[in-house]
């Protein structure tokens, strides 16, 4: 069986980012009525494009 651990909230820092409106109203489509926030889409986009990227280049 697995251990159970209390999971930790990694530190973050705010950044600004300008988001053509059409991304805007694209993702919050997707991601409507789901247990989603706009922030964790993007930062989930964003870990795929980096590990896109890093598949890339090996």
């Amino acid at each position: 069986m697995k251990q159970f651990k209390i999971p930790s909230v990694p530190p973050t820092t705010n950044k600004c980012i300008r988001f053509p409106n059409d991304v805007i109203e694209s993702v919050e489509e997707v991601i409507k009525g789901k247990q989603c926030t706009f922030t964790a889409f993007v930062v989930e986009a964003v870990r795929v494009a980096l590990d896109n990227l890093k598949d890339d280049t090996n």
